[in-house]
Parts: structure tokens; sequence; C-alpha cells
């Protein structure tokens, strides 16, 4: 495999610009830059995996077992194998010793051998996210697709920069005056912790799956692959293709493994306590978050886990461009995203827009007009929308009404394509950040906790100071991944800026444009800051990378 003539452009590539934090993708956006045939062949692909056994030739296997079905209704019908945990680890550690001595150039070029080959196949993998997270066609395509390529990039050029900062080797001299300087020849080899394991997620597999995986296997560990029950297929297509390009590379396939488990076996707690486990990613609940790093002790724990995302509405200079961003970030992927603002924290009594002044109801009422005609065109709404993932979402949606005042009521819509798909807009609810109860309804439990999907609350607050506060404390208790804010006053934006920088929390100031709160950039935003309760990691930082791999010194005399 001609690895440094084809990678190692990328790599270089890809090591600057995580340095000046500039806009570059490898990876196109565009379906059509696949090739004329590529959509046909993506979606037979597909297709011809659907009822099928996914074979993997991987060692332990026990039997077989699969029950995903499509958000938009289709059974996938594909059966994967069930793994041996007792056979299947000790030959996941049998490849270590030679993926160690690769180094770490030759693991990162791997890596990016392996993000090649899955780029290639994008179309496909487009259709695996779509019907395993109820993504739109589109944005399962370059969220699932060239997005997550991108991260699973960035984790390798992390990866790579973090492990070459020690000399392979050096020579060492102390003079010691008229006697013969002590002298040493010292060797730095960067070595893997052990086996890594990745615990994915079901509504983004790839994109939050692709960090954790290629941070710990360019770093020389292998790397276990536990997929969500109902998300498989996009992360056992994955691990395929790098059981195939590890292979040909001329290292153990058994260095990237498939654990699918069989209804309710729960083996995600029952291999984040073995002790061959030395490393975990985890995205998903808080509740099992806290679970891993309070008793996966023998493990080095990434989590990114539930916050409460917050957007500050102080004043604006371009009303009808504040709304419209706002409006787009509450609809995409219907709110399931980690990032999809929930509070939107709006002065009692109004603000200032170049529009002249508008009171709190105003700008729900305008907020909610937005959100109408931005998905008034059931096309349309299918596009931005896709489906709800699952019936917890349906059944947060439907209870929302219950919590108060409803300023934008959320309705059906209609796939024709997939007549089976639950399709629902959002719901915007009014609560009182002043009062505790609304009606009956406990307002600040709701506001204060995460309400997953397209949910939004708009918080009536007295003041800009009641606001920070609010802000400060959500963010300190609950975390939160991403903050939003809209003021014209230099001094209010210093303010929000400061308590964002004392809680950690990534802000976004003043977003109108085609740029959203939920929406982050590989290799140059982080998403999520590994400072709040949110995420104890930042995807992709020095820190995500640098302890999956110790140096190991060996000192000999000269």
């Amino acid at each position: 495999m001609q690895l440094t003539e084809t990678h190692r452009p990328t790599l270089d590539q890809a090591l600057e610009v995580i340095r000046t934090r500039a806009y570059w993708s490898p990876h196109p956006e565009h379906p059509k830059a696949y090739g004329e045939s590529a959509s046909a062949d993506g979606l037979a692909a597909f297709e011809a995996l659907r009822g099928t056994r996914f074979e993997l030739d991987q060692p332990g296997t026990d039997g077989w077992t699969g029950a995903e079905v499509s958000p938009y209704g289709p059974e996938l019908g594909i059966e994967y194998p069930h793994p041996d945990i007792d056979v299947l680890l000790p030959a996941m550690r049998a490849g270590m010793a030679a993926w160690r001595e690769a180094g770490p150039e030759t693991r990162a070029l791997v890596c990016l051998e392996i993000l090649s080959r899955i780029s290639a196949r994008t179309h496909e993998f487009a259709h695996a996210v779509m019907h395993t997270s109820g993504q739109a066609f589109m944005m399962a395509f370059q969220a699932g697709g060239p997005h997550a390529q991108d991260r699973g990039l960035e984790a390798v050029a992390y990866a790579y920069e973090e492990q070459t900062r020690t000399p392979a080797a050096a020579d060492w001299s102390k003079p010691q005056g008229k006697r013969d300087p002590l002298e040493l020849r010292k060797t730095f080899t960067t070595a893997g912790r052990g086996i890594s394991l990745l615990i994915g997620c079901n509504t983004f597999p790839t994109w939050n799956g692709y960090p954790g995986l290629f941070a710990s296997l360019a770093t020389g560990n292998p790397v276990l692959v536990k997929p969500h029950p109902r998300a498989v297929l996009p992360l056992a297509l994955t691990v395929r293709v790098a059981r195939e390009v590890l292979t040909e590379a001329g290292f153990d396939p058994n260095l990237v493994c498939l654990a699918a488990e069989r209804p309710g076996e729960g083996i995600a707690k029952t291999l984040a306590v073995r002790p061959e486990i030395k490393i975990i990613d985890y995205t998903g609940s808080t509740g099992f978050g806290d679970w891993l790093e309070a008793n996966a002790r023998q493990a080095q724990v990434y989590t990114e886990k539930a916050g409460v995302n917050t957007v500050v509405v102080d004043s604006t200079d371009n009303y009808k461009g504040m709304l419209s961003n706002l409006a787009f970030s509450l609809s995409l992927y219907s709110g399931q995203m980690c990032t999809t603002p929930q509070n939107l924290l709006i002065p009692r009594d109004g603000i200032t827009t170049d529009a002249g002044p508008k009171s709190y109801d105003d700008v729900v009422t305008d907020l909610a007009a937005s959100v109408g005609g931005l998905l008034g065109d059931d096309a349309r709404a299918n596009a931005l929308l896709g489906a709800l993932v699952n019936p917890d979402v349906k059944a947060r949606l439907d209870g929302a009404a219950g919590l108060g005042e409803v300023a934008l009521p959320s309705r059906k819509i209609a796939n024709p394509e997939f007549p089976d798909a639950v399709v629902r807009t959002p719901v915007i609810v009014k609560l009182d950040g002043s009062r505790k109860f609304w009606d009956g309804a406990d307002a600040e439990a709701a506001y204060l906790s995460e309400c997953f999907g397209p949910v939004s609350f708009a918080v009536a607050v007295d003041s800009k100071a009641d606001a920070l506060e609010l802000l400060r404390r959500t963010v300190r208790d609950k975390g939160a991944m991403t903050v939003g804010a809209y003021t014209t006053s230099a001094e209010t934006e210093r303010a929000i800026e400061d308590v964002c920088l004392d809680e950690s929390a990534q802000l976004s100031l003043n977003l109108t444009g085609g740029v959203y709160v939920n929406q982050t950039a590989a290799f140059s935003d982080f998403h999520g800051s590994g400072g709040n309760p949110a995420a104890n990691a930042a995807l992709c930082d020095g820190a995500f990378v640098s302890n999956r791999f110790r140096v190991v010194e060996v000192r000999r005399q000269s």
C-alpha cells in the first residue's frame, strides 16, 4: 500500500489547519461530487445489506443478533455477530505489539486510508445513517459522511501531533568536569494503553463515534465498537472497512472489532468494567455517563452527556435575521442534537431591535411565526426535520404542552415516501423565569432539565442580571454544549463572555446568517469544552488524545 505518497499530504494539511483553525475539508459535502453513479450505487449497496447476515470473520462469534427498525418505518432485518467477550478480547490484544512498533506515522496513514475508503462509500453510509438515526437524507449524507470523516481525520491529526512531541531517540550527555561525561542513548516509544471501547449513540453514530475510534486507533489501541442497538449498521460498516484496510496493510484485523448486543443485554455495562478495557468513549444519557465515570475506574473515560443549551436574547440590530437563524436552529433534525438551543432567555420588558422595541410576547410570537414559515411547506419540513428517532422523544414532545403556555404548537407532518415516519414540528412553551411554578407545573424543573427533542422554552427574565445569573447556574449545574447570545451592547457581550469563560461553555454571538449555534466545523470549532457537566472532553483537542497512550523510555549506556 502506497500510504505515504497517498495520504501524507492530507495529514500535513490537517496538522496545519488544527493550528490555524482555518476552514478546510478533504471530504466533499455535495452528493454529486462522488460521481454520476454514486447515488444509485450507494442506495443499491444499502438495499443489498437488508435482510442479510453481516459477516465480519472476527473471533469469538457465539451467535447472531439484530433488530434495527428505521425511524422511517422499514425493518432493516440485518443480523450481526454477537461476541463471546472472553474469546474476543484476548484476540484483540494479540495485534497490539505490531501496531505499536509501526509508529505514529504509519498508524496515522492507515487511519487515513480507512477514512478514504469510507469517504468513497459516503452515499451508502448516508442511507445507513438515515435509516438508523432518522436524519433526513441530506443531513445524514453530510453529518454522517464528510463531517464525521472530518472529525475522524481531526482526531488522527491531534493524535499524531501529540505522539510526535517527544523525539523517537536522543543522545544524552552530562558533563562531569575533569571526568568523562555521563552518556546514555535514550529511546521513546508511544504505547497504547489497551483496548478502547466505543459506546455508540443512536442519533449521530458516525459523527460522535469517529473521533474516539480514530483517536484510540491512531495512538496504538485496539478498538471494540459497541453500537447503539438501534444504530448498528453505520458503525458495523466502519468496522468492516477498518478490518479490510488493516489486513491489506499487514496488521491484525482484530485491532478493530464489533460488539453487537442482544435485545436488553446491556453489554456496555459488562464491557466497561472489564480489566482489559483501558479507554471508553461514550455519547448518551447523563445517567449512564455518570455511571461509567464512577464505575469504570480501570479506564480513561471520555463522555458526552446531556446539557441545557441556552440563548440569551438581549438586543439585536438584525431582528429578522435573528428570528430566521433561531428558527432554523430549533428545527434542524427535530431538535435531536446535543447542541440544539433549549432555553431562550428573553427580558420580560422586551428588547431593542432595528425594527423597533419588541416586547417579550412580540419576540415569542414572531419566533413562532418564523418557525411556522420555515416549516410551512411539508416537503421542506421533511427535509429539515427528518423523523423522531424513538418513542421517548415523542413522549417528551407530547408532554411539553402541559408545562406552560404554548406559543407554538407542534403539528404532524406526513412523509409521502415513508408513511410510517413520525415527523413533528417543534413546540415553543412560554415559562416565567422568576416563578418556580406555572399553572401548577414545576416551571423551573422544566427549563433546568434537558428536554431532548423539538422542545424549546421561552423563559421570561426580569433583567439582564437575572439572565446572566440563570445562564451561569444552568451551565454550572446542568452543563451546556452550546451557548448563544444576541446583544448590541459591548458591555453585555463581555458579561456573557465572562460567564462562558468562567463556566467553560462554547459561545456563539449574534448569529444571523448561514452559521448556526448547533453546528460546528471540524479543525476549527471545538465541540463541547470538557469543562462543564455536559461533557468531560472536547472534540477535538490535545487532551482528547494525549491520555490514550503513554511514552515508554528505554535508556542504554553509550
